[in-house]
């Protein structure tokens, strides 16, 4: 693919790769109804449920993928607010990278409001199937 996708795009290649991975892993996968800041998937695993949020990335700074938790924008850059990570709205955290790199993380295991380093040893017991599907879509 050539030339850069919308944020919008990106945004469902994620939501599409988690919601691949958490079926694989036997969750029954529910999306919320309307837009929801906090929320982009609820994963029943039949004995617990989780709210994921999911977060994609295309910057690769470091050796590490660099994935912007915070929100900033959309309908609320008029004011310059900016919506940082709280690991109280979501359980998970699952992101993906240009490469195709998945990781599903705990939300109280992230150390970060506004962006977080994935790739090394950190995060590395999080990282899920690494089958790499979907990273031709997400490579500019």
């Amino acid at each position: 693919m050539v030339g850069r996708i919308s944020p919008r795009l990106q945004g469902d290649i994620g939501e599409l790769s988690a919601l691949n991975w958490l079926i694989d892993q036997g969750a029954s996968v529910y999306l919320p109804f309307g837009h929801s800041p906090d929320i982009d998937l609820i994963a029943n695993f039949g004995d617990r449920v989780s709210r994921v949020q999911v977060k994609t990335t295309t910057v690769f700074r470091n050796n590490r993928w660099v994935v912007t938790l915070a929100t900033r924008g959309g309908n609320r850059s008029w004011s310059g607010l900016v919506k940082y990570f709280d690991a109280t709205r979501c359980d998970h955290l699952f992101a993906l990278a240009a490469d195709g790199r998945r990781w599903f993380v705990p939300a109280a295991a992230v150390e970060g409001r506004v962006a977080v380093a994935l790739g090394g040893p950190k995060y590395a017991m999080y990282e899920v199937c690494n089958d790499r599907p979907f990273s031709v879509a997400l490579a500019a």
